[in-house]
């Protein structure tokens, strides 16, 4: 039992990581961001956040589950900095809020899958500029720089976290040697997501390094005596 919670702790995807991950990528972003906004008491940057809320949703993703490709440097930075752009515009184009947040989350899902950056907090980032633009003091295109500082050093800390504690960012599928006459190709894999008709949270090299792990591990048990 004592070993069990040791490997979900410590493990390479343990909590333990994810979280002491987090734990450095807010605060590190949190200070660089409000040293390089000179947020200082009087100052006309004190009306800019030097954390937005959706960085905390980006950072579950950055740490605890690298290798996703909701994760990957460009979704993040790509999905949350243009994210935040359409909820701007919609925002000072529309006026009311209801609408305003309404169409700027549709509209950054589309801008995001386009793009291929596809970033959950991404819809959270156009929510939150599309509210703050039709708020009653409207926040203007300044409120995209503690937004970008924010993302971009979360990135720079998940660079250097996740590859010093083993998992290489952005992510790179594991190479596996492929059995004699393989019964697939990659190709088929991607036959078969096409098929089915919905969006699995794993790339299709992942999905094939994995099935070949599988058909190798299940060769050699074959062999044994």
């Amino acid at each position: 039992m004592q070993t069990s919670w040791r490997v979900r702790a410590m493990g390479h995807l343990g909590w333990a990581r994810g979280a002491a991950g987090a734990v450095v990528g807010i605060a590190f972003a949190g200070i660089a961001t409000w040293l390089a906004l000179g947020l200082v008491p009087g100052g006309r940057s004190d009306a800019l956040p030097f954390l937005v809320a959706p960085l905390g949703a980006s950072a579950v993703l950055v740490f605890c589950v690298p290798a996703s490709p909701l994760a990957q440097p460009w979704s993040v930075i790509g999905g949350d900095l243009l994210s935040g752009l359409v909820g701007l515009a919609a925002g000072h184009l529309l006026g009311d809020p209801w609408l305003a947040g309404s169409v700027a989350v549709g509209v950054a899902i589309a801008v995001m899958s386009l793009a291929r950056c596809l970033h959950p907090p991404g819809g959270a980032c156009a929510l939150l500029c599309a509210l703050g633009a039709t708020g009653k003091v409207p926040w203007d295109w300044t409120w995209m720089a503690p937004i970008a500082a924010n993302v971009l050093l979360l990135c720079v800390v998940g660079w250097f976290y996740n590859n010093l504690t083993g998992h290489p960012w952005p992510h790179r599928p594991p190479r596996v040697p492929h059995v004699a006459q393989p019964a697939y190709t990659r190709e088929d894999i991607a036959a078969v997501l096409a098929d089915w008709n919905e969006v699995l949270d794993v790339d299709v090299d992942d999905l094939d390094a994995f099935v070949q792990a599988l058909l190798r591990r299940g060769k050699e048990s074959s062999s044994r005596p």
